[in-house]
């Protein structure tokens, strides 16, 4: 394989859900996947389809039922958490606990696996978590408790510690779920630039269908029936988006490429 086909992410088979002593309950199954690095791909479903279950699975906060998952040609279930942690940045939905961190101490966090064992900021380090301020537009709010933060703001604050961590793959559970149209389209444009000129590869699960369908260079797509994946144009040629949400409300318009509202038909 050159390095030109070389895949950032590869999924085999996969089967996701969760596992107890006595009963599996699986979320989705048979699901092949395969990223080259560089992309901005978004995960699109309605809610309680799995979007969040799959990207958990991936990153290794849960175990997989079956299948395997290669990041960077490794296995993932062979890759220590201290190596994923320099491979792989991951912003989750959940609320932080509540900590007297400042933001600025919860940002430097995203260089703890790559500090020594007494956690010592180089000179690079500190360039590297400024840059992540400022990529974010949040360096006001350094010295801010992470308490006092509102829900956008903490969002923005938790993209600029996955940026600290310098990672060739950064995955985000809705990064902006609370986030006004502004700092919606301003995060979306910023994850689209990381992919595009920095080959950062970005996976983002969102219900911001028709931004993503607009910036997203690949689609998974999530339902009940299956699962695709695949280049943008592509899927919308072969009519994939139609029956994504399975609602008599919204139709995927195929010649403005975004859902619309059915009685505008």
């Amino acid at each position: 394989m050159t390095q030109q086909e070389k895949y950032i992410l590869k999924v085999s088979n996969l089967s996701i859900g969760y596992r107890s002593k006595k009963h599996t309950s699986t979320i989705a199954s048979n699901l092949n996947i395969s990223l080259k690095s560089g992309n901005m791909v978004c995960l699109l479903g309605k809610n309680g389809i799995g979007k969040s279950t799959l990207l958990r699975t991936l990153t290794k906060v849960q175990p997989q039922l079956n299948g395997d998952i290669f990041i960077d040609e490794k296995n993932l279930k062979s890759i220590t958490n201290n190596e994923l942690a320099k491979t792989l940045s991951l912003v989750l939905t959940e609320r932080l606990p509540d900590s007297s961190l400042t933001v600025f101490e919860l940002v430097a966090l995203g260089r703890q696996p790559f500090t020594n064992w007494i956690g010592y900021l180089t000179n690079e380090d500190m360039e590297i978590i400024y840059a992540a301020f400022e990529k974010t537009n949040t360096k006001h709010l350094m010295n801010t408790k992470c308490y006092e933060l509102s829900d956008g703001q903490l969002q923005r604050v938790l993209i600029a510690r996955a940026l600290t961590q310098n990672t060739p793959i950064i995955v985000l559970d809705e990064p902006t779920a609370h986030l006004d149209l502004h700092h919606t389209i301003r995060t979306f444009s910023l994850l689209k630039n990381l992919a595009s000129e920095f080959n950062k590869t970005i996976i983002i699960s969102t219900h911001e269908t028709n931004l993503a369908l607009q910036l997203a260079d690949e689609l998974w797509l999530m339902s009940a029936s299956k699962f695709v994946s695949g280049e943008t144009s592509q899927l919308i040629e072969n009519n994939e988006l139609d029956n994504l949400f399975d609602s008599e409300l919204i139709y995927f318009n195929k010649t403005l490429k975004q859902f619309t509202i059915s009685n505008s038909k």
